[in-house]
């Protein structure tokens, strides 16, 4: 029976879905503005995206072994656990986590598209180089 990759599988879809998430951000200029407005006037939505992102980077962070010999896997985890703590940040200080995204989307929309466009190629490569 196949082994499966968990650093490279968790790598490559979090990579095609930064990348996706910024091709829609650059299709359609404040978007996220419009998303991260939202989040912050529902208190429901922000218990939502607190506990989503909670389960998606624990699931990031348990699966990835820190092996020191491996880079991806402890970019993984690392990423996975800063995931873990902007969850919380999310549930415990959202007025002033969002606040200050709405201040930073306002005028470096497009610098934070193309920097998650470039991470997320970054991963995909990473996750699909990782397989072979």
């Amino acid at each position: 029976m196949p082994v499966i990759d968990p650093t490279a599988w968790t790598a490559m879809l979090l990579g095609l879905f930064a990348m996706s998430a910024a091709t829609g951000a650059l299709r359609r200029p404040g978007i996220w503005q419009t998303l991260v407005k939202e989040v912050e006037d529902s208190p429901a939505l922000q218990m939502i995206s607190g506990v989503a992102e909670l389960a998606a980077g624990a699931a990031i962070y348990l699966v990835n072994p820190w092996v020191p010999a491996d880079l991806l896997a402890c970019v993984m985890k690392v990423i996975g656990g800063l995931m873990i703590l902007e969850a919380l940040v999310v549930v415990g200080f959202s007025d002033i986590y969002f606040h200050f995204w709405l201040k930073n989307l306002s005028f470096m929309h497009k610098g934070w598209a193309t920097v998650s466009l470039l991470v997320g190629l970054a991963l995909t490569v990473a996750g699909a180089l990782h397989f072979g």
